[in-house]
């Protein structure tokens, strides 16, 4: 058992390693498929101990939908070549399947756009289940992503990724305003043990290294500060987690934000705003540029208007 899941139920942690609903795990434990130790565990309330063998004698998790191409899915495409694409995603627009989002992803608009990504009929341009993605946006958030449209281009991308390469900035509106201009947040991230869907600081975690610069400040209708963040890592939710850790949270954010912020917004005030990166084949450095989006133009046109705190 990981030292990561000690303490943790025993339905919670079959969810998380098999990737099954919470009520599918706990169907699996009281039907016997689940032993601890060698022993059928029944009870899906009890605590696992570190070093604990837990073996699942029928994967609970259904097989995954063979992924379908679905032209209804929206995106813009800002470049394009043989070998990758750029897009910029709208908030909202989940990126890959996954347990409750298993079409109408950007990966099933991607092979309508795309073809050549689709795993049947082709090479397999990275994981067949996320064909063509290296690097991916949390659904909230808006902006560029590079996809790998041949197998020789995620290669070549994914490395970048690992070299830190490639140049990922974006803007976010915090609440409250740092006390210095520019700052790192160096702590590694990891699943929290209380919230599986919520990423934490921990020492147990990855490392993670987040560099921000306070771009503009605003004391009406509360104090918040805008942020240009640059990802010197890539890791799950790691702006939103890192800001949070700092007393800074994102705007909006329903996960790691504010319980009650004075600005009304429906998605995390996050938006990556640049993209830079070798072309894994030409070697040609490329930069790419999103302009905010209408909902966040809108709310940051409230804030510095004269005697507003937000849009009216």
């Amino acid at each position: 058992m990981p030292g990561a899941l000690a303490g943790e139920r025993t339905d919670r942690a079959v969810s998380m390693l098999t990737g099954c609903s919470r009520a599918a795990a706990a169907d699996a434990v009281a039907s016997g498929q689940v032993l601890v130790d060698g022993a059928v565990e029944r009870r899906v309330s009890r605590r696992l101990a570190e070093g604990s063998v837990l073996s699942v004698v029928v994967d609970p998790a259904p097989a995954p939908e063979p992924l379908r191409a679905d032209p209804a899915v929206v995106f813009d495409v800002v470049h394009v070549d043989g070998d990758v694409a750029v897009i910029d995603k709208p908030a909202g627009l989940v990126v890959h399947p996954g347990p409750g989002h298993a079409g109408a992803t950007l990966v099933n608009g991607l092979l309508a756009r795309f073809p050549e990504l689709d795993p049947t009929s082709g090479p397999v341009v990275g994981e067949p289940e996320r064909p063509g993605l290296v690097h991916r946006l949390d659904r909230g958030t808006s902006g560029l992503l590079v996809v790998a449209l041949s197998p020789e281009a995620h290669e070549g991308l994914v490395a970048q990724l690992v070299d830190h390469d490639v140049e990922r900035v974006y803007s976010a509106l915090v609440r409250g305003v740092p006390g210095h201009d520019r700052g790192v947040v160096d702590a590694p991230i990891g699943r929290s043990r209380r919230n599986p869907m919520r990423m934490t600081v921990t020492a147990e975690g990855r490392p993670a290294r987040t560099h921000f610069v306070v771009e503009e400040g605003f004391e009406v209708p509360e104090p918040l500060a805008l942020l240009t963040c640059r990802l010197e890592t890539g890791r799950t939710h790691q702006i939103r987690v890192h800001l949070d850790s700092i007393g800074h949270p994102v705007i909006g954010d329903d996960l790691y934000g504010p319980r009650r912020s004075a600005v009304a917004l429906d998605r995390p005030f996050l938006h990556a705003r640049r993209l830079s990166f070798d072309h894994p084949v030409t070697g040609e450095r490329l930069s790419f540029e999103s302009p905010l989006p209408e909902d966040l133009r809108a709310v940051l046109d409230g804030l510095r208007a004269p005697g507003s705190g937000q849009p009216g």
